[in-house]
């Protein structure tokens, strides 16, 4: 009877670790997703604001040479 018991006892230990362990790994899941977001963010803005500045500059620029010449 008494080795039943340790055993549960064991048992609700073990368990109370994996819940603090899905716990923990659902709040570094949460980080590396933000993280990721974030990465692509400030990755994709810049390029799109290029995708956009460049074509404009180019046309500024061309016009004001065929201005000069």
């Amino acid at each position: 009877m008494e080795n039943e018991e340790q055993i549960l006892e064991i048992l609700k230990q073990n368990q109370e670790i994996l819940k603090q362990t899905h716990r923990s790994a659902e709040k570094t899941r949460k980080y590396i997703l933000y993280n990721m977001i974030f990465t692509v963010v400030v990755f994709l803005l810049p390029v799109i604001g290029l995708v956009i500045a460049i074509p404009i500059f180019m046309r500024t620029y061309m016009e004001s040479l065929n201005g000069l010449i």
